[in-house]
């Protein structure tokens, strides 16, 4: 059974950082293309930025030049580190595993002052 957690998430004033992880049980990591996607309230989810087996990384624009996606070295926890946020970034933040089509729960991510 393929599990996805995520952490991190919080209320942050715009303009600080985040450092959101992903926990994937099984290593699932280890064989398939990882996401980040996002939902804000009202909003369809968005796909955020994406990491793949061999490390090539992929960015939405509105995120590009701010957030970066990772994988440790073990490659079972992935993480999305969060710069210079906007309150547009608001939104409950999902990790996806291509490969099963798996989600985890979602984090919370609040941008305000």
């Amino acid at each position: 059974q393929v599990q996805l957690v995520e952490s991190g998430g919080g209320l942050v004033q715009p303009g600080g950082s985040l450092k959101l992880s992903c926990a994937a049980s099984g290593s699932i990591a280890r064989f398939s293309t990882m996401e980040w996607h996002r939902q804000a309230p009202g909003k369809q989810r968005e796909w955020v930025a994406g990491i793949t087996l061999g490390g090539t990384t992929n960015y939405g624009g509105s995120v590009k030049g701010r957030f970066t996606v990772s994988k440790d070295n073990a490659k079972t926890t992935v993480y999305l580190q969060m710069n210079s946020l906007k309150p547009e970034d608001t939104a409950v933040y999902y990790c996806h595993a291509n490969v099963g089509d798996h989600w985890g729960q979602g984090t919370q991510v609040t941008v305000s002052s």
